[in-house]
């Protein structure tokens, strides 16, 4: 093995000197010349190539003819060498040089859908046919999924007397700003934010409540409290994208503003609970956690941490569920709070009941009684049983100022909260107004989406059309369109055939978009003043099952008689 690989190493090296001198020799009688040096490699073999190429300024053009030095077959080049030659090509002929046939070039994989946005399949399109990463289209059977969620959030807001609002979806990025004070830095890699031709920085709204702030504080006096108010906008944040996260989602908010009472918050749990039992959840599938900063404050002031360090340390003990006690200590020992206090901390926020609180911050603390209330309008509301109390819960926005809550998946296959809120009753000052007592939750629809696909509880919606009209000839469309017409001035949703198409094909339609009847305008039956009515679905009413033709699930209506 070891004489074999001398002989290639030997051959080799032969071969390349050959090649240079071959090219020295015929370069002295060219005025022009080129010289490349490919190598190919492959699973089994790697060789060089070398290609010569000369033109002479007067009478005659010299290839020579490439061969091959590959290091895994030396007794190639030795054969090779013999058959190796300069040929003449005369400059009047038409016929090129004798040079190697280029190997076609390999079709280059189209990039995927997924990476680089581009529509798999055939088709060499000029755009691309997805979304912008991290954002969704909503085709019909997507909207209708999301017009089903958004009906129930507007009916469960009905239910409990709010209001709907909305704002426009591009604000001031000094609105953003000044709410979220330090930690504005973080917020502002997350925010679409842009100088416009005005020369205004403004932003892509990534929530809801600083449009709700700007609008309450102008309305000033006007604005009958309390103030129940729901929206459902789009916000936009440039986030990593994971399950139950992407970079623009659609967000329920109900606020309560000028209500001082615990009562408002226990509304608005209240409201989400309805929510979840609409769809299907139990308290077994969502619990809905709740503390205080009240509590949060009073544990940090035991050990010290106030003034600047408060916020960032909320922060941090904000994730005491999604990271290892070490990261956390490891992340508060960076804000100068050493260890024992750290542990201290992680300790007392880990407390689960209200009752072991007290043993902590003080029986006499106010929270207690705050909490211990909440818990009996719970009870009163029926649902204590979604509440557990937690201490960690902190919710790391600055701006919250008493009761806490986030609800989570109890199996725990989705880390996100599905919802949270709180109080915030100092926002408003922080823009420069009257402060005014207010709470609220932001439900975003992409977790509530996948715990529900999870758990098999998302709906088969109902086709939206009743009825297909089908005319028998063009010179029945006027007929078909009265047919139409009348059936729509009903309330039902009909579809018309626009074009001409077989009897088949128009059938296949019908029951493509699940429609309950086809009406089919003939020539014979609308001479008579009829339609024939034929019956595609289940879903027809018994009356009209019973007046139904059995046998050919069809009948002929009078005009007239169209409901």
């Amino acid at each position: 093995k070891k004489k074999r690989t001398q002989q290639g190493t030997r051959t080799k090296l032969a071969g390349v000197v050959l090649g240079w001198l071959v090219c020295s020799r015929v370069a002295r009688s060219t005025t022009t010349r080129s010289f490349s040096l490919h190598h190919y490699s492959s699973p089994t073999t790697s060789c060089w190539r070398n290609s010569f190429f000369w033109r002479t300024t007067t009478t005659f053009t010299y290839t020579v003819v490439p061969f091959p030095f590959c290091r895994t077959h030396p007794t190639h080049y030795l054969a090779q060498k013999h058959y190796t030659r300069i040929m003449e090509v005369p400059p009047s002929s038409e016929t090129p040089p004798t040079q190697p046939k280029p190997k076609p070039a390999a079709k280059q994989a189209r990039p995927s859908a997924k990476g680089a946005g581009q529509k798999k399949g055939k088709g060499n399109y000029k755009i691309s046919l997805e979304p912008i990463a991290g954002v969704r289209d909503f085709p019909p059977e997507e909207m209708a999924l999301r017009s089903w969620l958004f009906g129930h959030w507007r009916e469960v807001a009905r239910r409990f007397g709010f209001e709907e609002y909305d704002a426009p979806l591009l604000e001031y990025e000094e609105l953003y700003k000044i709410k979220a004070g330090q930690s504005f830095e973080e917020l502002s890699q997350q925010m679409y934010a842009f100088t416009d031709r005005g020369d205004q920085a403004v932003t892509l709204r990534p929530e809801m409540t600083p449009s709700l702030a700007r609008m309450i504080l102008h309305k000033g006096k006007a604005l009958l409290l309390p103030a129940k108010w729901f929206s459902i906008p789009q916000c936009w944040r440039f986030e990593e994208c994971t399950r139950g996260r992407k970079r623009e989602h659609y967000q329920w908010n109900m606020d309560v503003i000028g209500v001082e009472s615990i009562s408002a918050e226990a509304e608005l749990l209240a409201a989400i609970v309805c929510f979840f039992k609409r769809v299907g959840l139990t308290e077994k599938d969502i619990q809905i956690k709740f503390s205080s900063r009240q509590v949060v404050q009073s544990v940090l002031e035991k050990f010290g941490v106030v003034g600047e360090k408060f916020a960032p340390t909320c922060i941090i003990v904000d994730k005491l569920d999604k990271l290892e006690k070490a990261d956390v200590l490891a992340q508060l020992k960076a804000l100068n709070i050493d260890e024992e206090a750290g542990n201290g901390i992680i300790s007392a926020l880990s407390v689960k009941n209200v009752t072991e609180l007290g043993t902590i911050i003080g029986e006499a603390h106010p929270v207690l009684a705050e909490l211990t209330k909440l818990v009996e309008l719970g009870t009163a509301y029926g649902i204590k049983d979604w509440l557990r109390f937690d201490a960690s819960v902190v919710r790391g926005l600055a701006y919250y100022t008493g009761l806490v809550f986030e609800a989570f998946e109890c199996s725990g296959a989705l880390p996100r909260a599905v919802c949270g809120g709180g109080r915030y009753d100092k926002l408003f000052s922080t823009y420069g107004g009257q402060d005014h007592p207010c709470c609220g939750f932001g439900f975003g629809d992409i977790v509530i989406l996948e715990v529900l696909k999870d758990r098999k509880l998302l709906p088969k919606l109902p086709t939206l059309v009743n009825d297909v009209v089908i005319p028998l000839g063009e010179e029945l469309r006027p007929a078909a369109i009265q047919v139409a017409t009348k059936l729509r001035e009903a309330g039902r949703s009909v579809d018309i055939i626009l074009s001409k198409k077989k009897m088949q094909q128009a059938y296949s339609f019908a029951d493509r978009v699940g429609a309950e009847r086809v009406l089919l305008v003939a020539p014979t039956e609308w001479e008579k003043g009829l339609v024939r009515v034929k019956y595609m679905r289940a879903s027809a009413s018994r009356q009209e099952a019973a007046e139904k033709d059995a046998s050919t699930n069809e009948q002929d209506v009078p005009f007239a008689d169209l409901i």
